[in-house]
């Protein structure tokens, strides 16, 4: 059964069409007509009374597409079945919308070969509305193109007309690819007929899901005899008809998970045998060569595992690959950005970090120094208060010295001044007392001034130590970029090497592509051949009888023409046989 988005796809360009306004409402004598027209190609009973119903709370004005929808959904898409013809669908839908977006006198191709591209952009374009067609779908598309038209891709024009592209939206929408086509900007001059050919073997495949087809020789059931067939292979099925024009089916068979197919040897003068068995019937079938016995068994195989694993057909399969790779790209560059921005913080956050530290190692820098001129300036003051002192007690001792030595040579006079002496003496011991004290004042800043170093040291050390993990944390940071840019260009590596793969693999298409040319030029010459020789035994028909198959009943040995017997004759001959025997038998 056809997909519901890919049904939506067209209605929606139909809808879009009847949108004259382009405000994403229509009149409901529009949709009642459009309604109509859906029921109709895709065989479900109208009811125009559900349509009133469903609106009958907005019977004024316009309505809008959002309360089309759930009628949509619910009266006709929950309701299709697989008997409708879905290209007649198409072309309903085609012909609402086509002649109010393009211009059919200045179309560069055919209105058929125009809808047809426009139901190839319906099955690859994105799953989002507004519909358009990304820039690796049109490679794609326009790659298929040219190889069934048999020219050369250029590849250095789609790089030129891509970055155009990339330069405005980055897609393109149906009718911009219609007028792409039909300007034929990326290939090699072809003709108006080359051109048609080409889209419609690009859209038998992508649309009408046809595999592979070709003319082979068929073995019947009955007679046993052998007859040249064209086959057409679908995901599903496989059919064979009197000619290439599929107007008269001789019989197909359904594909299931327990067929299979084999190759045969050689027997009753036909080469490249194989046999594809099946539930209710098998059928034989001989290829024109080996290589295209091979291609049919590997076509063959491959819809058969697709049906076991629950799959679709080969290039739905890959439209599939191709979006999952697309958003898996898409996701990837998400998170290298956000990995970016998250690395880009923590560098930041890590460098204001670095700059706290540095105005903190500044701060305690001049705090210390600081520190370190007050700590001299007070060591000085003390210096200069000592020396003072000592010039003081100097001059004191030698002023005692003097007053000694003049009394000592007057004793007698000095008598009376002995307790002034005593009392002097008293008074110098005091004054040693506070040198004393001095001294050991002088060495408590010493150990001071020790513990005041130890201090500076113990945070000079931490200071370097804080240092070193900043180093530590940057070194990191580098390390993990440095892995993202490796991981990056490897990813880059690996898609140059499938790039180089693909190209390999359209060339080798390109060339069975001309071999299945000279093949099909072959027969086209046989097959005149065999009608020429076929008019003229038509013409000689009384001179000549041609062979046909006879019944199944005993072989008879006879004559054709005036000399031949009847069976009234025969009979009688054969009496007069035995009788003349007999009497033989007696005489002897």
């Amino acid at each position: 059964m056809w997909l519901r988005d890919e049904l939506l796809k067209s209605i929606w360009h139909a809808f879009t069409a009847m949108d004259v306004d382009h405000r994403g409402k229509v009149s409901k004598s529009q949709l009642k007509v459009l309604s109509h027209n859906l029921c109709t190609v895709m065989k479900i009973p109208h009811d125009p009374v559900a349509l009133e119903e469903h609106f009958k709370d907005d019977d004024k004005g316009p309505l809008s597409n959002q309360g089309y929808m759930p009628y949509l959904n619910r009266f006709i898409l929950d309701k299709v079945q697989k008997d409708f013809d879905v290209i007649e669908f198409n072309k309903m839908c085609w012909t609402l919308c086509y002649k109010k977006n393009i211009c059919t006198k200045t179309l560069p191709i055919s209105d058929d070969d125009a809808f047809k591209v426009w139901c190839i952009f319906n099955f690859l374009s994105e799953d989002r509305y507004p519909l358009v067609i990304v820039t690796e779908e049109i490679e794609y598309f326009l790659r298929k193109l040219t190889e069934a038209m048999g020219s050369g891709w250029s590849e250095e024009k789609f790089t030129d007309y891509n970055l155009q592209l990339h330069a405005k939206k980055n897609c393109l929408t149906a009718w911009e690819l219609i007028e792409l086509v039909g300007v034929n900007y990326f290939s090699k001059v072809v003709d108006r007929q080359t051109l048609s050919m080409g889209i419609n073997e690009v859209f038998q495949e992508l649309i009408l899901d046809v595999l592979k087809q070709g003319y082979v020789m068929k073995k019947g059931h009955k007679r046993k005899n052998w007859t040249e067939r064209w086959f057409v292979l679908r995901p599903n099925s496989l059919s064979y008809y009197v000619c290439e024009d599929l107007m008269e089916q001789k019989g197909d068979i359904t594909l299931d998970q327990s067929c299979c197919v084999e190759s045969l040897p050689d027997k009753e003068g036909k080469k490249c045998l194989f046999i594809i068995k099946c539930s209710d019937k098998s059928l034989e079938i001989s290829a024109s060569d080996k290589k295209k016995k091979q291609e049919w068994i590997q076509a063959i195989q491959t819809c058969i595992q697709l049906l076991r694993l629950g799959l679709l057909s080969p290039h739905r399969e890959a439209r599939l690959r191709r979006r999952e790779l697309r958003q898996k790209q898409l996701a990837e560059g998400e998170d290298l950005v956000e990995r970016m921005q998250q690395l880009q913080a923590a560098n930041e956050y890590k460098q204001r970090q670095l700059e706290a530290m540095r105005k903190k190692m500044e701060e305690a820098a001049a705090e210390a120094a600081v520190e370190e001129r007050r700590r001299e300036k007070t060591q000085l003051d003390l210096q200069d208060r000592y020396k003072l002192d000592l010039e003081r007690e100097k001059m004191v001792r030698q002023q005692m010295e003097e007053q000694v030595a003049q009394k000592s040579s007057e004793l007698e006079q000095y008598l009376q001044r002995v307790r002034e002496l005593e009392n002097m003496y008293h008074r110098l011991e005091e004054a040693l007392e506070d040198e004393r004290q001095a001294k050991k004042d002088e060495e408590a800043m010493h150990k001071l001034q020790a513990r005041l170093l130890e201090e500076e040291t113990a945070k000079r050390s931490e200071l370097e130590q804080i240092h070193l993990q900043q180093q530590r944390a940057l070194s990191q940071t580098e390390a993990e970029k440095q892995e993202l840019v490796a991981e990056q260009l490897t990813k880059e590596k690996d898609l140059q090497a499938a790039m180089l793969q693909l190209d390999k693999l359209e060339t080798e298409r390109r060339g069975a592509l001309e071999q299945y040319k000279e093949v099909t030029k072959k027969l086209e010459r046989a097959a005149n051949k065999t009608k020429t020789w076929k008019d003229k035994v038509a013409k000689h028909e009384g001179l000549v009888r041609l062979i046909q198959p006879g019944h199944k009943g005993p072989q008879r040995i006879t004559n054709w023409g005036p000399a031949s017997f009847t069976d009234a004759e025969l009979e009688m001959r054969k009496k007069w046989w035995q009788e003349k025997k007999k009497q033989d038998a007696q005489t002897q």
